[in-house]
C-alpha cells in the first residue's frame, strides 16, 4: 500500500467493483476521453476486467471518507531501459481541481523510482482537463504522433519529477509489484 497525507492507494481487487463503478458512472469523468463507453456499464465491466487482469491496477481511496475515489495503474514496464507507464487514471469529480491528483501522482511516482529511471502519463491528445492537471504537476506536452495521443515530458526522473510521454507497446507489462510491508 501506498499511503499519503490524504490517499491510500493500494491493489485493486474484484471486490472493489461496484464502489468504482460509483465513480466510473459519471459521464462527465470521460467527456474528454477517447473511450467514453466507461460511463456504460459495459465499457466499465471492459475497463475493470482489464485493469484487474493487468496485476497492476491501484484503487485510490480518500483517507478521511474510506471511499474509494478513483484509480490508476502502472503499465508498459520495460526492465531493460527501466522505464514505466502511469495511466488509466480517473478520479471522482469532486477531487478535481485539490491536491489529491498531484498526491496520487507523487505517490505512484515514488514507488516506481527505485526501478524507473523514466516514467511516462500518457494522455489523450484531445484530454485537455489531463493535460492542464499533468502541467500543473510540471508536464510539458508534446504531441508524439499516432493514435491520437499526447506526450507531456518534464524530463528524466530526478527528485521526483517524470517524464510523460505516449505511445503503447504492446507488450505484457512486468511491473514491480507490491507487497503487503509496501
Amino acid at each position: 500500500m501506498l499511503r499519503g497525507s490524504l490517499l491510500l492507494l493500494r491493489p485493486l481487487v474484484a471486490g472493489d467493483r461496484d464502489a468504482l463503478w460509483q465513480v466510473a458512472r459519471d459521464p462527465l469523468l470521460w467527456a474528454l476521453h477517447p473511450d467514453k463507453t466507461r460511463s456504460d456499464p459495459e465499457g466499465f465491466a471492459r475497463f475493470f476486467q482489464a485493469a484487474l487482469d493487468s496485476g497492476s491496477a491501484l484503487v485510490v481511496i480518500d483517507q478521511r471518507s474510506g471511499r474509494i475515489v478513483g484509480s490508476s495503474r502502472y503499465y508498459d514496464w520495460n526492465p531493460a531501459q527501466r522505464e514505466i507507464a502511469i495511466g488509466y487514471t480517473f478520479i471522482a469529480r469532486a477531487c478535481w481541481g485539490g491536491p489529491v491528483n498531484r498526491e496520487l501522482k507523487r505517490l505512484m511516482v515514488e514507488h516506481a523510482a527505485p526501478w524507473a529511471d523514466l516514467i511516462w502519463f500518457h494522455v489523450g491528445k484531445g484530454n485537455l482537463r489531463s493535460r492542464r492537471a499533468m502541467e500543473k504537476i510540471g508536464a510539458i506536452a508534446r504531441d508524439m504522433g499516432g493514435g491520437g495521443q499526447l506526450s507531456a515530458g518534464v524530463g528524466e526522473l530526478d527528485a521526483g519529477s517524470a517524464e510523460l510521454a505516449t505511445g503503447l507497446s504492446d507488450g505484457a507489462a512486468q511491473v514491480p509489484q507490491f507487497t503487503d510491508d509496501e
